[in-house]
């Protein structure tokens, strides 16, 4: 375990220029424990961060950042499926390389989504048709008072669009420590977006998805190694059925895809591009000129930039469609997170 000092640039891929209090990086449960029950008796703000792909830091932290390092990807073969333990602190894209190196398909759609495993159920990430919702079995919970820990099935994770039980209940003095997966044998291709609906499912393999989404994600989305950027900024909204007709009315090549709860989800991306923002700017910051739906920190932006663009781009939205777009990016204020819709108020 190591306390380090303050910059908090290579600690979020916005690549912002923020600083915190103290940054740990806890390898084990043990130090994830004691850093935050330190923070606790200093009476001082703490987050815990994977490698904040889904953060922006609008100002200054003024406590402790505790890294999320914990490392481990075990992998069990049964009869009908491989099962994977997997530690919170391991990178999600390097897991997806492993497993189909090893032969275990099933994350294939999920490739170059940014950030820690552990990451992923607290957003239920998702792509290309795939959630982790669908492959998760169970995620292991760690209360950072008593160090107990506590093993939740992917049911108890009350999983939603981008939501999870994670956002809720468990959100204050709980660190996620590990993710079960449980990949099916019988594994079947999921074509249904983008590029992929030109592969064939009769003779299509896993590497082939894992090379075309790669190739989509690389096309479209900037390297945050090059171009800070927290990926989607915004969630694909969900409206009526009723407001999906509206919009089709006088929209007709409006993407439309129909959720099994009656739902209509919409794609924010090509709302955005419809509003004619791709390469606008504000300050430091730009809307993405390939992909609308990411906001770059493009010349040395400041939080402030960032949630000053995304303001423009949310009331254009709501302006042109009568559609308000919520942040998927978690804000970050000094005392801690805070209620993004409200921010952008």
């Amino acid at each position: 375990m190591s306390r380090q000092k303050n910059s908090l640039k290579p600690w979020n891929t916005f690549s912002l220029e923020a600083a915190a209090a103290n940054i740990t990086v806890a390898e084990n449960a043990e130090q994830l424990c004691l850093s935050w029950q330190l923070s606790q008796r200093q009476n001082e703000p703490t987050l815990l961060l994977g490698e904040g792909s889904n953060v922006l830091f609008i100002e200054d932290f003024s406590g402790q950042v505790i890294i999320n390092r914990l490392k481990g990807i075990e992998i069990q073969e049964h009869n009908d499926a491989w099962l994977l333990h997997v530690g919170a602190g391991e990178n999600w894209h390097q897991l997806v390389e492993l497993t189909l190196n090893e032969g275990v398909p099933g994350l294939e759609n999920l490739a170059l989504i940014p950030g820690c495993a552990g990451s992923a159920p607290i957003q239920n990430i998702g792509a290309y048709g795939v959630e982790l919702e669908q492959v998760c079995a169970y995620v292991d919970v760690i209360n950072l008072a008593d160090g107990h820990i506590q093993r939740l099935t992917s049911e108890q994770c009350l999983f939603g669009y981008r939501d999870s039980i994670f956002k809720h209940q468990y959100r204050d003095s709980f660190a996620i420590v590990a993710l079960g997966l449980r990949l099916s044998k019988a594994w079947k291709p999921v074509l249904s977006y983008g590029d992929l609906k030109e592969l064939d499912p009769q003779t299509v393999t896993p590497r082939q998805i894992f090379d075309a989404v790669c190739h989509m994600r690389r096309s479209k989305l900037p390297d945050p190694r090059v171009t800070g950027n927290a990926g989607s900024f915004f969630k694909n909204p969900l409206v009526s059925a009723e407001a999906a007709t509206e919009l089709q009315k006088n929209y007709p090549t409006i993407p439309l895809y129909p959720q099994e709860t009656g739902d209509v989800k919409l794609a924010a991306g090509w709302l955005i591009d419809r509003c004619e923002l791709k390469g606008f700017s504000q300050g430091g910051a730009a809307v993405h000129e390939k992909q609308a739906l990411v906001l770059i920190n493009s010349e040395n932006a400041t939080g402030k930039d960032i949630v000053d663009l995304a303001r423009i781009v949310r009331q254009r939205v709501a302006a042109k469609f009568n559609v308000w777009l919520e942040p998927e990016v978690r804000f970050i204020a000094a005392n801690g997170e805070i209620n993004a819709v409200e921010a952008l108020a």
